[in-house]
């Protein structure tokens, strides 16, 4: 028969193995909601010069700390509305 373990570490532990990026905040429109670009450079398959691509991520921000300009890291988690499947951990650098 399998244990269960009831222990708050362990729960810790499987909470940070998702995945975990760090953007910058180009919207904070949004009750709770802000918008987080992430920037990544590609080689391109035939000429093999390298380009920049960006992604855009909605991220839920209960406190509604992070401003726009801000560079904050995001962490993955169940799906929170249509459009938001991310939430804010912490604020990294702000901007004022």
């Amino acid at each position: 028969m399998a244990t269960i373990v009831t222990n708050a570490v362990d729960g810790n532990k499987e909470r940070n193995k998702r995945e975990v990026r760090v953007g910058t905040v180009v919207s904070d429109k949004g009750q709770k909601t802000i918008r987080v670009s992430f920037d990544y450079m590609v080689k391109h398959p035939k000429y093999g010069k390298y380009y920049k691509r960006s992604t855009t991520l909605y991220a839920h921000d209960e406190a509604n700390k992070a401003a726009m300009g801000d560079t904050v890291e995001v962490m993955a988690c169940r799906p929170i509305s249509k459009t938001k499947s991310w939430r804010l951990i912490r604020v990294v650098r702000s901007v004022a």
